[in-house]
């Protein structure tokens, strides 16, 4: 009998020590959620290099909370330490009534530490630096023009700021959410960090996966708002960009941003450096440490981090449901906008360019841009607006990230 209790006991240790004692329906509802992300990352290829890590970290923290602890510590007399068999000279001592106490401190979760980043907006000016230097300003350069609907994408921002006020969310939390209308996770949570650090995990969740999921929102938008005719416009080739252009071009943004807008200069000087490193020539092997290396090693953690904020107790409320369907209104908004004025733009060249590209102004890149060219050929073999989009579309880069440097500056 002695054995069977023995082993009753395990039994019910080897339960109460795990995730099944402690999970909940909300839990298991975000696991199902991990699930159909993965799903769509690897088998559907919906950017699997963001919807990958941030569905792995999802699920991870959902079952094993722990992962994402935060340190705590504990007051412990000489008495406790000694049946714990801790040494007391390892510890720090503080007197409460007289009573000496040992302030022994626990580590958080892995995912804690490396939330860091995320949480004190570092990773989000290193992702800046890698995309830069992957990034080819020239059909921006060759066309100007495509600024004007890289800023007309950004309009959603604003158009889901001032709903989201009237919704009676803060004018910080307002900016916050506003700012996914971007297609933007890095401007997001640099923007979330500085100004409703609170509300990071859902927005951060929302801006990586609408990002992610950029082939099931925008296309039906962009046929509801355009004709037939429209999306089979073929556009002229663009004018070909000298190095110098490509050179001075990242310089004279810095400077401008910068001088105009200085709480927007991480982001946009992170951007232009990178873009620099690439352009310039002469720093090939730091070019491409920022394009690979340190590109993927902070989507890595970035990813999976993000992920692991969306624990079922924390993301499954009323309020956080709101933010993520704001954030989605915002993200329609942003690609709408980019549309129209690029039909106002077909209008007034008289047919010259296709309103399909005005969807890439959002800050996704390069998805934004092969949605373009996918949406065009599939009414015109012979269109190809890859090159185009790209104009509009890194204009998005640098839109999303003055957008962000205005609502801080305004709001902050």
């Amino acid at each position: 009998m002695d054995i069977f209790n023995k082993l009753g006991e395990i039994i019910v240790n080897l339960y109460n020590s795990s995730g099944l004692a402690s999970l909940d329906w909300q839990n298991y509802v975000m696991i199902g959620i991990a699930f159909v992300l993965m799903f769509l990352a690897i088998k559907k290829q919906y950017e699997p290099l963001l919807l990958l890590p941030i569905a792995f970290g999802m699920m991870l923290v959902n079952i094993f909370p722990g992962i994402m602890g935060n340190p705590s510590t504990q007051l412990m007399t000489l008495e406790q330490l000694q049946a714990a068999n801790l040494d007391p000279a390892s510890y720090t001592t503080s007197t409460l009534d007289g009573v000496t106490y040992y302030n022994v401190t626990e580590n958080g979760g892995l995912f804690y530490y490396l939330y860091q980043g995320v949480h004190l907006g570092i990773f989000p000016p290193l992702i800046f630096l890698g995309i830069g230097a992957m990034t080819d300003f020239g059909p921006l350069i060759a066309n100007p023009k495509s600024f004007i609907l890289g800023a007309a994408a950004q309009i959603g921002i604003f158009i889901t700021f001032i709903g989201a006020t009237f919704l009676n969310f803060a004018p910080k939390e307002a900016g916050s959410i506003a700012i996914i209308g971007g297609a933007d996770g890095p401007t997001a949570i640099f923007v979330t960090s500085q100004l409703s650090p609170e509300l990071l995990g859902p927005i951060a969740v929302a801006a990586y996966s609408y990002m992610a999921l950029v082939p099931i929102i925008q296309p039906p938008i962009m046929k509801l708002l355009t004709t037939k005719k429209e999306r089979s416009i073929v556009m002229e080739q663009l004018r070909p960009v000298s190095k110098i252009e490509k050179i001075i071009f990242p310089i004279v943004v810095v400077v401008l941003v910068a001088i105009l807008l200085p709480d927007a200069a991480p982001l946009v000087g992170m951007l232009m450096l990178g873009n620099l490193f690439k352009e310039s020539g002469v720093v090939d092997r730091i070019a491409k440490t920022a394009q690979n290396e340190l590109m993927n090693i902070v989507t890595i953690f970035l990813g999976t981090t993000v992920g692991a904020t969306a624990s079922g107790t924390l993301f499954l409320t009323p309020k956080t449901l709101g933010i993520i369907a704001l954030g989605l209104i915002a993200f329609c908004f942003g690609t709408a906008c980019g549309v129209l004025f690029g039909k106002i733009m077909c209008w007034a060249t008289h047919g010259k360019v296709n309103p399909l590209i005005g969807s890439a102004g959002v800050s996704a890149v390069p998805m934004a841009a092969r949605i373009s060219q996918k949406v065009g050929q599939e009414e015109n073999p012979a269109n190809f607006l890859l090159m185009h989009a790209m104009g509009p579309n890194v204009a998005g880069v640098i839109g999303s990230a003055v957008a962000a440097g205005v609502l801080i500056s305004v709001l902050k």
